[in-house]
């Protein structure tokens, strides 16, 4: 059988990657005009706007998700180049500099003609997966305006359980664990978070056959909050107890989001007596904004206020696994397309992801919520 891995690397006939993000502002001008990116044609008035924004002003209006690119970038291009690998990694946004638009019509101008993508996104849902992938069709729509000849385009399947991606997480679980003081550890609970989204948008994500009670995000996530938890147990001994919550809501209070909230589940959580709490991020690449937001400030006072315990442990960020884990997915789909034998790489009982997104995954939502004004995958 080919190895997808092999010494000699071969992406063909892929000839670019391309990191597709979010965006952020990086200044205070930025702020209100990087929110109505985010929310173009949803009405929401340039007030509010300015409310939401307060969370980008308390870091001086600047996002640290572009700074996180930038460092994810510097690894894959160092990881790519020690192994060999002769591919070029590009960087494109769809809400801020630089443009998603404007960084294909220079992979395009470069002559570049198949490229791979990959979402700083983890996991299926709507804002997840599939509006990365309309903001690429848009994108390549204008390009065709402008005459130019079209690449051909493939987004890099979902990597929530490679283990590139999990085997950080695990450490940072761990070392979260160990910060904690020693007469409170043992009994320490795991709080596994995520961006919460409506109920229908998660319900109907994934393929369709995985539709309904939370549909594949919930589904996926849970795997990911058991391979975490089973690792801790396996290597400390101690079996903590563990659930799976929620953050960074948004939208009108009358649609139902995915509960229950992290603050919340800490007042639930120190209600019962539980000594100290890990919130583990495990919905989220890097530390951007609703990391430091929601978990560093907003969580993180109301355990303070309650007198409980909290550490929160580290995202994947630039992790040089994580970056020769997108090396290991480039291959696996340059070698799938030249019609070798490949055995995907994943963790847990879901196995793989698929490579092209069927028909039914993930269907847009209507009307979309309002944004929680943080660079998250879902807003």
């Amino acid at each position: 059988m080919p190895d997808a891995h092999a010494a000699s690397p071969d992406a063909r006939p892929y000839d670019a990657l391309l990191l597709l993000s979010f965006g952020g502002p990086e200044g205070p001008d930025d702020v209100v005009p990087f929110l109505e990116n985010v929310t173009r044609g949803r009405g929401i008035p340039k007030e509010r706007l300015r409310e939401v924004g307060q969370h980008y002003f308390l870091f001086d209006g600047i996002s640290p998700i572009n700074d996180q690119n930038r460092a994810l970038l510097d690894a894959l291009r160092k990881d790519f180049a020690e192994h060999g690998l002769d591919v070029p990694v590009h960087w494109g946004n769809r809400n801020w500099s630089p443009y998603l638009t404007d960084t294909l019509r220079e992979m395009v101008t470069d002559g570049r003609r198949r490229i791979l993508v990959l979402a700083t996104s983890a996991y299926a849902s709507y804002s997840g997966c599939r509006q990365y992938r309309e903001n690429l069709a848009e994108a390549l729509v204008t390009l065709q305006e402008e005459g130019l000849e079209l690449p051909q385009i493939d987004k890099l399947r979902h990597y929530f359980n490679h283990p590139g991606f999990v085997r950080p997480m695990i450490d940072g679980v761990l070392k979260s664990l160990a910060d904690l003081p020693e007469d409170v550890r043992a009994g320490a609970h795991i709080a596994f978070t995520t961006h919460s989204i409506p109920n229908a948008a998660a319900d109907t994500s994934g393929p369709v056959e995985d539709h309904g009670d939370g549909g594949a995000y919930v589904k996926q996530h849970l795997e990911v909050a058991r391979l975490i938890a089973d690792a801790v147990r396996e290597e400390t001994g101690v079996d903590h107890p563990w659930q799976l919550v929620y953050q960074s809501r948004s939208g009108a209070p009358h649609i139902p989001w995915l509960e229950p909230d992290i603050c919340d589940h800490l007042e639930e959580r120190h209600a019962a007596g539980v000594p100290a709490v890990v919130m583990a991020p495990i919905g989220f690449v890097s530390d951007h904004m609703e990391v430091l937001y929601d978990l560093d400030t907003e969580a993180t006072t109301k355990a303070a206020e309650l007198g409980l315990p909290v550490r929160r442990s580290a995202t994947v960020g630039a992790d040089p696994r994580f970056a020769a884990a997108v090396r290991e997915l480039v291959l696996e789909r340059a070698a799938a397309e030249r019609g070798q034998d490949v055995t995907p790489c994943a963790l847990g009982a879901l196995g793989a992801s698929h490579d092209v997104c069927p028909v039914g995954c993930c269907p847009a939502r209507t009307p979309k919520p309002a944004a929680a004004g943080a660079d998250s995958p879902y807003a």
